[in-house]
């Protein structure tokens, strides 16, 4: 098809611009003020304000924002996002829907009606609605119309040779009627979407079904696997990033966004993903001191300094880079001399072997990662977690 063929198209262009970065808070399922979940927000808010403000695009609450959906948890966390210095975008997942609408998720928390769809520089952002077409609770849908807009909006990206990501409660698999999961996979694959957000599960998870990576994130008020936290996920010239910060780590925090992780390539964006010979570095880093220098290490060379963009405020660093895998290290130092690090393992062979099952579902998560504080539990209403 036509279309397909653009996309082509437009995925081969190096566009090279700034990496688009969004911080992602679990779940909240907020009920009463001061409890530790809460208490958690703030400190996020805190921290975006002290760190992030003006160095990220937007933040992203992907669903179960209160856990009863009732007027007073809402006016608890529209206090806090009051306090927040950066855009905000607010998905409703089944716990907002507990009592059969969204009417105080949009009048007392101010939430804008989806679906809807921003352009930042070359990338298009959607963001789904499961809730409202079903009956509560699972029961996860998206309705003909909202299918049929988002065919629409990911076939305008395209045309404007625009990269897609899409935010949404769940695993496109989770939808309830099997018919819409199978409709909303064919067209994550056919458009060739970068990386679909997500909330719900309650645990770090990442998946790659070859084209597309899914990024789901702990909860925030209903945590089984460790520490509250948040996850700053990038997009940069179709290689997607993601890292999770415990909140009590401390800053600086670096991020690298090209190469791609081996774990993170996909074949549809395989010439920013696996380079050859040469490789272009490219990291953010953050401090609310300001960031002084930004070194990076190739396996077991010596430490590199990487350049500044600043018109982009990104880091960056040419080099040569060994065959098969390799790991790249990132050093940040900020005014105070705190540093802090990121890492990854980078490969100049796409792994053809590995079986994908590509149906949007977690059958193809990467498994744990320890580094970046992906265990692999899947302690959460998916899989093993409490009954909440």
């Amino acid at each position: 098809m036509a279309h397909r063929q653009r996309a082509r198209d437009a995925s081969k262009r190096s566009k090279r611009g700034a990496p688009l970065v969004w911080m992602h808070i679990g779940d909240l399922h907020l009920t009463d003020a001061e409890l530790p979940n809460h208490l958690a927000l703030r400190d996020i808010v805190l921290q975006a304000n002290a760190h992030l403000a003006g160095q990220i695009d937007f933040v992203v609450l992907p669903g179960d924002n209160a856990d009863d959906a009732t007027t007073e948890q809402y006016r608890i966390l529209r206090a806090e996002l009051d306090q927040l210095e950066l855009p905000i975008h607010i998905i409703p997942g089944d716990h907002d829907f507990k009592s059969g609408n969204l009417h105080a998720f949009h009048t007392v928390l101010g939430a804008e009606r989806l679906p809807y769809a921003i352009q930042l520089e070359d990338y298009r952002c959607i963001f789904l609605d499961y809730v409202s077409a079903g009956t509560g609770g699972p029961d996860f849908k998206l309705g003909q119309p909202q299918l049929s807009w988002l065919n629409a909006e990911l076939q305008s990206a395209v045309e404007e040779g625009s990269e897609s990501l899409v935010f949404a409660h769940a695993y496109p698999a989770d939808l309830a009627d099997d018919d819409e999961a199978f409709s909303l996979s064919r067209l994550l694959r056919e458009f060739r979407v970068l990386v679909v957000d997500m909330g719900h599960t309650h645990y770090n998870e990442l998946s790659n079904d070859g084209r597309t990576i899914y990024a789901s994130t702990r909860s925030t008020g209903q945590i089984e696997e460790g520490p509250a936290g948040f996850s700053l996920l990038a997009v940069d010239d179709g290689v997607v990033s993601w890292r999770f910060k415990p909140l009590d780590d401390p800053w600086p925090v670096a991020m690298i966004t090209s190469p791609a992780d081996r774990r993170l390539a996909t074949r549809a964006h395989l010439p920013n993903h696996v380079p050859s010979g040469q490789a272009l570095v490219r990291a953010k880093a953050w401090s609310g001191h300001g960031v002084t220098q930004v070194d990076c290490k190739i396996g077991e060379g010596d430490w590199l300094p990487m350049d500044f963009l600043a018109s982009i405020q990104t880091w960056a660093l040419n080099c040569a880079i060994p065959v098969d895998v390799f790991r790249v290290v990132v050093r940040a130092t900020d005014r105070a001399g705190a540093v802090g690090f990121d890492c990854i393992e980078a490969a100049t062979i796409f792994d053809e072997t590995v079986a994908r099952r590509a149906d949007g579902s977690d059958g193809d998560a990467i498994g744990a990662w320890e580094e970046k504080h992906l265990l692999g539990t899947q302690l959460g209403p998916n899989r093993n977690g409490r009954k909440w």
